[in-house]
């Protein structure tokens, strides 16, 4: 009896990856085992990368809140040092986004972690 060869199943696993490839330059795009290169490539950049995107933000909103606080001279550690010892509940991306967009309200802050 011949070798039965289950076809469908192969051209869908083709086309899922062909599919994830899709906007890849050239044979990228096209051709399945250069696609599939790419996109296990991609997929592992993308595994890595949701990881460096929270390091990411994490320093950013760390600068924004340093600069904010220097601006009514304090430094971020004092800052973040008071606000843990007056028990101020708010994180990083909260006071972040006080300093770039709400100075009043930030300043306000910056005081109840100075006393």
């Amino acid at each position: 009896m011949p070798r039965s060869v289950n076809s469908v199943a192969s051209r869908a696993r083709r086309k899922k990856i062909l599919k994830l490839a899709k906007g890849y330059f050239g044979a990228r795009s096209k051709v399945y085992t250069v696609a599939k290169n790419a996109v296990e490539k991609g997929l592992v950049y993308a595994y890595r990368d949701r990881k460096n995107k929270k390091r990411a933000f994490r320093r950013l909103w760390i600068a924004r809140i340093n600069a904010g606080a220097r601006q009514h001279g304090t430094s971020y550690s004092r800052l973040m040092h008071g606000l843990s010892q007056n028990g101020v509940g708010l994180n990083r991306k909260v006071l972040a986004d006080l300093a770039m967009n709400h100075p009043d309200t930030f300043k306000t802050v910056l005081d109840s972690a100075k006393k």
